[in-house]
């Protein structure tokens, strides 16, 4: 195609005027289309990992990481409750977010689940100098930087080892947590805690092996919760009744409610080491203000 004798003047023209301050125009320019380009990389990176962190892809927080899961039907813009749970021994974040009685409760009652990796597949519980603490301390930080969360409803979990991680955890850093819900674990009763949740919810089957069943003197079954009656003042039990899910396990119930501050609830079974059908979802269901369902 030929130009027209007004068109190649208009280029002539074009590039005088490029050239004559090439040097400033042109580095103005390209600075301004490095910054565009960083800021674009920048966007892009972020979205990929909110994109890419969830369920069995793990968050990566420093040199640990985590597994977060959204519940069902959630609208992206409802502040969340959050369960954070502490995976047993020997398994990893993973297990929690794909396990039924676990994620399943969690799922469908509006509750985002968040389950910390444990270095070695464990977890440090036994004493208060750990590390584990303020890592998850940090762990939920990054959440709320993740997910708009209701820091009112911060509920905290565990089973086996990670039960045991869980009383820890409350203890050293719980007072703004709204209850621990444990399972098949704990720490000694004889422990001092400088803080504790609003309510503790604890699970144990007296045939346990594994995490044996802290028996307390002359085979009292209350002594599993004691270290928590007594930092909170309580006093008498009340027997809550036999409660069921599934018609093989019957969890008999004992709540300590006339405390100084917060409350106890105690759930004992006669079977073993495992995470009873429907106890995490009752849990949830009767701190959130809910009936009662299954699963």
């Amino acid at each position: 195609m030929k130009l027209g004798k007004f068109s190649r003047e208009a280029i002539a023209t074009f590039l005088t005027i490029i050239l004559r301050d090439s040097g400033r125009r042109l580095a103005r320019f390209l600075w301004m289309i490095y910054r565009l380009f960083c800021l674009f990389l920048l966007t892009a990176t972020q979205a990929a990992a909110v994109d890419t962190c969830h369920g069995d892809t793990a968050c990566d927080l420093g040199d640990r990481s985590y597994h977060v899961l959204e519940p069902d039907d959630w609208d992206s813009e409802t502040p969340l409750p959050v369960l954070l749970h502490f995976h047993g021994w020997a398994r990893q974040g993973t297990v929690v977010v794909n396990h039924e009685r676990i994620a399943g409760a969690t799922k469908l009652r509006g509750v985002l689940l968040v389950a910390p990796n444990g270095l070695g597949k464990s977890w440090d519980f036994w004493t208060s100098d750990t590390r584990d603490v303020p890592f998850a301390d940090r762990v939920l930080e990054d959440v709320a930087k993740r997910y708009p969360i209701d820091p009112e409803r911060i509920y905290v979990s565990g089973y086996s080892f990670g039960g045991a991680m869980a009383w820890r955890y409350v203890c050293q850093s719980g007072n703004d947590t709204a209850a621990l819900m444990a399972v098949a674990g704990s720490i000694r009763q004889t422990e001092h805690c400088p803080q504790a949740p609003a309510e503790v919810r604890h699970v144990h089957g007296t045939s346990d092996t594994v995490m044996d069943f802290p028996f307390g003197p002359g085979g009292d079954t209350t002594y599993p919760v004691a270290l928590w009656r007594q930092k909170y003042g309580c006093h008498n039990a009340t027997p809550g009744g036999d409660w069921s899910v599934v018609p093989i396990l019957t969890l008999s119930r004992m709540e300590w409610t006339d405390c100084a501050q917060g409350q106890v609830v105690l759930d004992t079974h006669s079977g073993g080491h495992f995470i009873p059908h429907g106890w995490i979802g009752r849990q949830l269901d009767e701190l959130l203000g809910r009936e009662p369902t299954y699963p």
